[in-house]
Order: structure tokens, then C-alpha cells, then sequence
């Protein structure tokens, strides 16, 4: 019977994407970071920064994905924006508060986007997937006056 081979072929094809979705989610990479800043970015081009703030506050799926999601910070004030995994510290200017090693990241977030406008900045985060403080990097873009931060964590 011709669909027997075929129904075999189908069956290990969709195998195949069900193991390899959920990898890629666990373990996002640096390529992901980066296209996620830069989904936001086009979306504040298309909508405004305000409507970014509002789908990043309420957990979008376009912006939050498993560890890897984007947080907003003013480029100004370092004060930040919206945060969808931490959102109690939203309004908070946290520039000169260090990670667990004592580096103080945020203002090096905000020195970089200033100058550069974009690039990746080390540091300890909390992973939100594991609970535990871990090795990150973040992919920072800066749109008008505010920085995009999407990040990843190191294994």
C-alpha cells in the first residue's frame, strides 16, 4: 500500500519538529536576541513606544519567549519602561545597582546605546526558566530615546 510509506514519512517529519521546537525554546541563541530587538524596534517604527510599552507589560508572545524576552529602559534616565518578567521594578532608576559579581551593567547598557546604539553586554541575571542567578548576555538597541534589551543566558 503507496500510503503507508507516505503516513511513515509524515509521522517522523512532525517528530522531528516536535523535538526541535522545544530545544529551541529552552535554548534560545544570540540570533534570537537579536531578532526579538529587532521585531520591537520596527513595531515602535510602526506603533510608538507607548503601545511597546503596553505589549511588553502584558507578556505579548512576540516579546517574550520562555528566558528570552525584551525589557525597556530610557536611554535618558535608565529608568525602565516595561519588564514583563520583573515588573515590580518598573519605574526604578536601578543604573548604578550591581549583579551578584558587583558590575554595574545597567550603566554600561545605557554608555553603550549612546554611543553605539547597539551591541552585547555580560552580566549575573535571575533566569526566569530555572530560578537560579546565572551567566547572561544581552543584546541592547537603542530606538530614539529608548534601549531595547533582549537577552540570553549562558550554559
Amino acid at each position: 500500500m503507496k500510503l503507508q510509506p507516505l503516513l511513515a514519512t509524515f509521522t517522523a517529519a512532525a517528530m522531528l519538529t516536535l523535538y526541535a521546537l522545544p530545544a529551541r525554546a529552552a535554548d534560545p541563541t544570540e540570533k534570537d536576541a537579536i531578532a526579538m530587538a529587532e521585531r520591537g524596534a520596527a513595531f515602535i517604527k510602526a506603533h510608538g513606544k507607548d503601545e511597546m510599552i503596553r505589549k511588553v507589560a502584558a507578556k505579548d508572545p512576540d516579546f517574550i519567549q520562555g528566558s528570552l524576552y525584551v525589557d525597556i529602559r530610557d536611554l535618558k534616565t535608565g529608568i525602565v519602561l516595561a519588564h514583563p518578567v520583573n515588573p515590580s521594578i518598573v519605574g526604578k532608576d536601578l543604573t548604578d545597582v550591581p549583579d551578584a559579581s558587583g558590575k554595574k551593567y545597567r550603566r554600561e547598557i545605557i554608555e553603550l546605546a549612546a554611543k553605539k546604539g547597539s551591541g552585547w553586554v555580560d552580566y549575573q541575571y535571575k533566569n526566569p526558566t530555572t530560578g537560579k542567578l546565572e551567566p547572561k548576555t544581552t543584546y541592547i538597541l537603542r530606538v530614539g530615546d529608548v534601549v531595547l534589551e533582549a537577552g540570553i543566558y549562558k550554559k
